[in-house]
Order: C-alpha cells, then sequence, then structure tokens
C-alpha cells in the first residue's frame, strides 16, 4: 500500500479539536518540525501532547504552546520552554510530568497491546504515592494532582523490591520524523534522532511520518528498518529545504586545539 500523502497539510487535515498526539523527537533533536507547523496553521485545538519535553520557546511543540492550542501534556522535561513553565505555573496547562524511562516504556506498551506494567522507577516518591501538582489555578493553587498509584513488591535477584504499576500510553494520532522512509511506511532513523520517534510511533492510532529522504519499496534493506510499516499510515516527503532546517537548541562557538573554530551543538 502507498502511503505517501501529497503535503503536510493533506496529512493533518483530519486530527480534530481535542486529539490526543504522540510527538517524537529529543529537544529539538529529531522533531516533526514540518508536520507541527502544518498543525499549527490547520488550527485544531484542545490538544494532548506526549512528547519526551515542550520544545523550547518559538519551535517545536512551543509553536503549539505559544498558540494556546495545547490543554495537556505528558512529558519528561520541559525546563527549556519559558512560555510552558508560564502556562503551567498560572493555570492554563495540565501537565504530567513522568520519568524519562517510564514515559518510553508507557508508549511501547501502548503500541503492543500491553495495559501496563511494573517498574521500580518511583518507587517511594509521588510518583507512587501521589500529590504531584498537575494542574494549578490562576492564584496558584493545586487543582488537580496526581492520583496514588498501585505498588507491589516482587523479588528480583533474590532481594524484595517495590514496583508501581505504570499505564501505557496511546494516542489518537502519532508525529515523527524519520531520514529515510519508503511508500510502505518502513522507517530508518539517523543517530540520536532514533530516540522517542520509534515509540511515539507505535502509540498512534494513526501515524504520520515526514521523512527527508523517500526511496521505494525494497530499497531498505529488512535489517536496516527501525521502525516497520505496519506502524506508519502516511508518509510525507520533504523538500531538501525542510531536510535541512534543523535547529540547535544550545550553539557553543570555540577555538579549536588546532586553531581553527569548531562549532558544538547540544
Amino acid at each position: 500500500m502507498d502511503k505517501v500523502v501529497r503535503s503536510a497539510a493533506e496529512a493533518v487535515a483530519d486530527i480534530p479539536d481535542g486529539s490526543s498526539l504522540a510527538v517524537g523527537g529529543f529537544g529539538l533533536c529529531g522533531i516533526p518540525t514540518v508536520l507541527i507547523q502544518a498543525l499549527l496553521e490547520q488550527g485544531a485545538g484542545d490538544l494532548e501532547a506526549v512528547s519526551n519535553n515542550a520544545g523550547v520557546d518559538g519551535a517545536g511543540l512551543g509553536l503549539l504552546l505559544g498558540a494556546h492550542r495545547l490543554r495537556r501534556i505528558i512529558a519528561s522535561y520541559v525546563g527549556e520552554n519559558k512560555e510552558f513553565a508560564r502556562q503551567y505555573l498560572s493555570g492554563e496547562l495540565e501537565v504530567e510530568l513522568t520519568p524519562q524511562g517510564t514515559l518510553a516504556e508507557r508508549l511501547r506498551a501502548g503500541g503492543s497491546g500491553i495495559p501496563g506494567f511494573y517498574t521500580i522507577t518511583g518507587a517511594g516518591t509521588q510518583v507512587a504515592e501521589g500529590g504531584l501538582p498537575w494542574k494549578y489555578d490562576a492564584q496558584g493553587s493545586v487543582v488537580i494532582a496526581s492520583p496514588p498509584k498501585d505498588t507491589r513488591v516482587f523479588s528480583t535477584f533474590g532481594e524484595e523490591m517495590t514496583y508501581v504499576l505504570e499505564e501505557a500510553i496511546a494516542t489518537d494520532f502519532a508525529l515523527v520524523r524519520a531520514a529515510i522512509g519508503d511508500r510502505h511506511g518502513n522507517l530508518v532513523f539517523h543517530a540520536s534522532a532514533r530516540n522517542f520517534n520509534p515509540v511515539a510511533a507505535m502509540a498512534g492510532k494513526i501515524t504520520i511520518a515526514e521523512v527527508e529522504k523517500l526511496v521505494e519499496p525494497g530499497e531498505i534493506d529488512p535489517h536496516d528498518v527501525h521502525l516497520p510499516g505496519v506502524y506508519v499510515h502516511r508518509v510525507i516527503e520533504l523538500t531538501p529545504e525542510q531536510a535541512a532546517a534543523k535547529s540547535i537548541e544550545k550553539l557553543t562557538v570555540r577555538e579549536s586545539p588546532a586553531g581553527s573554530d569548531e562549532v558544538t551543538g547540544g
């Protein structure tokens, strides 16, 4: 089945208000910038985003935040986004902070048909006991707090330890970015861009992938496929300009030992 659609606008046209979205990427690395921009222009609001982080001010999911299109976010790290902090603390945004590895596994479980799992991460903390502020009101009072989670004691390597039950995450849509994709939706991610993209793609009921290079079925060696096309429903091919436009969160320029300028990004 040829899953290629003509444009990002067409790919996100049917995402309605109130949808939940799993979004790939880590910081600004591997984020589906073209699909996010298309969704911004499409106008859907009241969205729930599940992503490792919330982008930065003016980039990534920060674009949707700045336009007040996000109602709720499930994320691990949000420290690079001042608008995120402002909306959260002023009661405009609901936030469920989740340990990073737990978030990845919740997405993977959602895409694998596993309803939940036990993990030691968060045991003995508010992650398990509840009380983490999910939403404030305009006066700074907590109006929604995380509920307590089920815990069980398991014997691991002969030692009894407490584990926390975490529920899987499955979303209405997923937006991801890949270095290479074919018309059947098989994807290859480049280096560290293979971060949250595979698990985000797995979690989406409808997964949309933007690819920097589109190839024909059979051109990707099966051993090189990072995400099988069974998880992907729509593919858009980026232009060379779109593929090359990659922002750097923090730019550091220093003089190399040889005396020439060296640029590093993070």
